[in-house]
């Protein structure tokens, strides 16, 4: 079989801007030309069949068409601004007799409520931002504290438990002693204080141990303290520390879930004091 021919350079002038063709002096000589041509056009036909063929309209209206292989990417319309999504609900109104409560409530303007976790670490590490805030701003704003135990933390039902007896056994005072020394002694995540050392917590804050002892063994106030968190949970917390700072003339809020440091919370209480 003889070769086919493509034409040379030195046999016939081609311009820059010519394409490249078959040499026509090789087909009187070369009968394979001939074959080679019709197999081009046999190709190039099919071809054309098949694009044709793919944009052919079938019944129903309906039309097949071919994909790009590389479809140019559309551009997308700009994104439309959201509505303002809802900040939750607030939390429970304030009850003097059933509320935590550290600072003047009669002569606060806000408060910052907290609900809380004995063993969780980052409410350990907002305990002294609570106390900044009330140093920071005297009579304005009052703290209220609010169980929020954890389960995957062991023993921070019970300790909450424990800080509702001793509230109802030494008041608000007792409380903020047994308070403090939980978060001081713990070292949190799930065991942190020790169960057995409640009753020394207790004694700290100036509550009789027998009496003490008796409620946290009978589980007096384990539905409280669940309560306190499903009404929590129903204000949008979901994790803690979870903190809302109110305005008590409005009862306007906001939220600040976790242990941001002090100047967050002084943004959102200079707000709401103006």
């Amino acid at each position: 079989m003889a070769p086919i021919n493509w034409q040379e350079p030195s046999q016939t002038a081609v311009t820059k801007s010519s394409p490249e063709v078959f040499s026509s002096s090789s087909s009187s000589s070369n009968p394979w030309f001939a074959v080679s041509i019709g197999l081009m056009g046999v190709i190039v036909g099919f071809a054309i069949g098949s694009w044709r063929a793919s944009n052919i309209s079938v019944a129903g209206g309906s039309q097949i068409a071919a994909a790009p292989i590389a479809p140019p990417i559309a551009p997308t319309a700009a994104a439309q601004p959201q509505p303002p999504q809802p900040a939750g609900k607030p939390p429970a109104p304030i009850d003097p007799k059933a509320d935590r409560i550290r600072g003047d409530l009669s002569k606060a303007k806000a408060a910052l409520i907290e609900y809380s976790d004995f063993e969780c670490p980052f409410c350990k590490r907002f305990f002294p931002t609570a106390k900044q805030v009330l140093s920071t701003y005297g009579d304005k704003v009052a703290f209220v504290y609010r169980d929020f135990p954890l389960s995957f933390h062991q023993n921070a039902h019970k300790e909450a438990e424990a800080g509702r007896c001793v509230f109802a056994l030494g008041g608000n005072d007792a409380f903020w002693k047994y308070h403090d020394y939980v978060f001081d002694k713990t070292t949190s995540n799930g065991t942190g204080f020790p169960l057995d050392q409640l009753p020394v917590a207790a004694k700290q804050a100036g509550v009789e141990s027998a009496k003490f002892q008796t409620c946290l063994d009978g589980g007096k106030y384990s539905k409280l303290v669940d309560d306190e968190e499903t009404s929590g949970g129903a204000a949008g917390v979901t994790g803690t520390p979870g903190n809302f700072v109110v305005n008590l003339k409005t009862n306007d809020f906001k939220i600040i879930s976790g242990a941001y440091p002090f100047d967050t919370f002084k943004t959102a209480i200079d707000a709401m004091l103006q």
